[in-house]
């Protein structure tokens, strides 16, 4: 009885464990079942891409940048074919760094970075091609494409060693520049992404090795230019080697074709450009800018000294960074745009303009110049005594002393009214680079940055000194609009986008920014004073065009603006180049039916009437000779409806 006993109680245990073990089994593949379902269904998509990853390798089709061209078609920024290197880190063996960078005749230090540099790979990155070499010359490339085959060999028989595919190389686009450092700013240049870039980049299709637009209009225009990159699917076997039969896993694209960058048409003339930089010859450092009155269209951005593009781009050594960095001249600073400059006697047009719109001064009224004016405890000096002027004689002359007197009567804040409405002291819009906005202050702004307002302010503001400031381009598109009756125009860099076919994609039209209400009247008085500037024998650049001789009338201003205190008689810096004053000239021509602005300036070049203006005038007479003639005489501005005349501003 008491075995039976014992016989039910152990069936019952065992029931009982049975049960557990029952339970652990089905909770086992229930697991089992849903970790399958989980890899077979749930992440079915994941984990197939990376099955189809392990047969296959992309490789990319690099898209070609846009080409840029002048107005006339010239070609500015184009491509090149270059070869470039790539490397395999997983598959290279300890020896073939070495062979490596002895086919390519590198020197010590060369190496060591490039055995850093394939050592800093990640891990994850390591079985994926990177590129070390770029645009390498013929010779280089024939070297190894030679002694290719006698790298990357991996265990096998000594007679047939494993070879993998560790090197590749790819001819692939890269940027030129045919007119070198011609215009380098304007048109700006490429170089590598950094990794920072890279991360934020990413989403947008830049990839490791990816150059991109740093300034001008290689920055401003990336996105037409830099097209888009395509790609090829090949299979590989087990050991990275492409294979040819093999089918594909699934349905995507194994290519897709490049797309192609759009192509730019600017408004610049490198010819124009080009007769320029010879007018700047033996002078080391100045700007200038040509722009076209009836559009607002740039023809030159010129900024002296400059930089090679080309340079930049292949990427500049330590050392060649740094000789261009500490250039005194500055090469690395766009004087066109970046810099704000004292105008100088260029403003003095502006300045006139405001008394004859505000009836403060009669432009026949004659006042008389001894040579300076006393102002409290202070002097401020003419360039010599003119006696009795009028408003025209003082233009033609660049009497200093009238305008003081106009300043008195006028008012800082009438100077700098005036003066906006032309967009001096305001940026332009031009869409390049860092633009500097200038300063034409008002007495507003001198109680904001602490100081008390004196009436001697005013009298620097009016001839062109003191806080007044402007870059060259805001003073081309103001003389523009004086030349072209009142209208203030965006300057324009871009004409059209087109494809590589030459179709078009987009048009640009002349974008007006401002219709200044001006008098006819006062501006054709103007435009008679800036014509006998250049043409009256007692003009500040009647010289400069006498010498010339040329054929084309020319209206414009001289300047010379103070950058220091005057220099004390035995002062050991006295004369030397960065004391010395600014030149400029400022005008447009032909003076009888406006074609183009023109500003130049010449860095510390002393007095503008002899250093600024000949070069403006030979600059001229080039572009424009035969076209027009210095008999003529300018006629009155277009008018325009009734609403559009002049507005006192009290």
């Amino acid at each position: 009885m008491s075995s039976l006993l014992s016989v039910r109680r152990e069936v019952g245990e065992f029931r009982k464990r049975y049960k557990w073990m029952a339970l652990v089994v089905i909770a086992v593949f229930g697991a089992l079942l849903g970790r399958m379902i989980q890899l077979q269904i749930v992440e079915h998509d994941r984990y197939a891409a990376i099955a189809r990853d392990n047969i296959t390798r992309t490789i990319t089709l690099p898209a070609t940048r846009g080409v840029i061209r002048d107005t006339g078609g010239r070609i500015v920024a184009t491509n090149r074919a270059a070869f470039n290197v790539y490397l395999t880190p997983q598959y290279l063996a300890s020896s073939d760094l070495a062979r490596i960078a002895e086919l390519m005749g590198l020197d010590a230090e060369a190496r060591a970075t490039l055995a850093r540099r394939v050592e800093e790979v990640p891990a994850p990155r390591r079985a994926h091609q990177i590129r070390v070499f770029t645009d390498v010359t013929r010779d280089q490339l024939a070297a190894l494409e030679t002694h290719q085959q006698d790298l990357c060999a991996r265990a096998g028989t000594s007679e047939r060693p494993i070879r993998l595919p560790c090197l590749y190389t790819a001819a692939e686009p890269v940027r030129t520049y045919p007119y070198e450092q011609l215009g380098a700013h304007a048109i700006g240049y490429l170089n590598e992404l950094s990794g920072e870039e890279l991360e934020r980049l990413a989403p947008a299709g830049y990839r490791l090795g990816d150059r991109i637009g740093r300034t001008g209009l290689e920055r401003a225009w990336e996105s037409y230019l830099r097209g888009r990159r395509g790609y090829r699917r090949v299979f590989v076997d087990v050991r990275g080697r492409e294979v040819e039969d093999a089918l594909p896993t699934d349905d995507r694209p194994t290519r897709r074709d490049p797309v192609p960058g759009r192509d730019l048409t600017l408004s610049l003339d490198m010819e124009l450009m080009r007769i320029i930089h010879r007018a700047f010859a033996g002078r080391p450092s100045g700007a200038a800018v040509v722009v076209d009155v009836r559009t607002g269209a740039v023809r030159a951005l010129y900024s002296k000294p400059s930089y090679d593009l080309g340079a930049f781009t292949r990427g500049l050594t330590h050392a060649e960074y740094a000789t261009l960095r500490d250039d005194p001249f500055r090469p690395l600073i766009d004087k066109t745009i970046y810099e704000s400059w004292f105008p100088g006697s260029t403003f003095k047009p502006f300045a006139a303009l405001a008394a004859l719109e505000h009836r403060t001064l009669d432009p026949n009224e004659r006042i008389e110049c001894t040579g300076h004016i006393d102002l409290g405890n202070r002097r401020f000096h003419c360039t010599q005594s003119h006696g009795e002027v009028n408003m025209r004689e003082a233009i033609v002359q660049s009497c200093n002393v009238y305008f003081y007197r106009l300043a008195e009567q006028v008012g800082q804040d009438e100077l700098a009214h005036l003066a906006g409405d032309f967009g001096l002291g305001r940026r332009t819009g031009i869409g390049i680079n860092a633009e500097a906005a200038g300063l034409v202050p008002t007495r507003g702004w001198y109680e904001t940055a602490g100081r008390r307002f004196m009436l001697g302010y005013t009298l620097n503001t009016a001839i062109g000194q003191g806080d007044t400031r402007a870059n060259l381009v805001q003073v081309a598109m103001a003389y523009a609009a004086i030349a072209n009756g009142g209208t203030l125009y965006v300057p324009q860099l871009v004409e059209r986008v087109t494809t590589p076919s030459g179709e078009t994609v987009e048009e640009f039209e002349p974008r007006v920014r401002r219709r200044v209400q001006v008098a006819p009247e006062h501006l054709r008085l103007l435009i008679d004073g800036l014509y006998g500037a250049v043409n009256d024998p007692g003009g500040t650049a009647y010289e400069a065009a006498h010498q010339v001789r040329g054929t084309v009338a020319i209206a414009g201003k001289t300047g010379t603006a103070q950058v220091s205190q005057r220099v004390r008689p035995g002062d050991p810096d006295r004369g030397t180049w960065t004391r010395r004053p600014h030149a400029w000239f400022a005008g447009f021509a032909p003076a009888h039916d406006p074609q183009v602005a023109i500003v130049v300036l010449v860095e510390h070049g002393g007095g503008g009437g002899t250093n600024a203006a000949p070069i403006a005038v030979n600059v001229l007479e080039e572009y424009l000779g035969g076209q027009a003639s210095t008999a003529s005489a300018p006629p009155l501005p277009p008018a325009r409806s009734a609403r559009a005349t002049r507005v006192a501003r009290r």
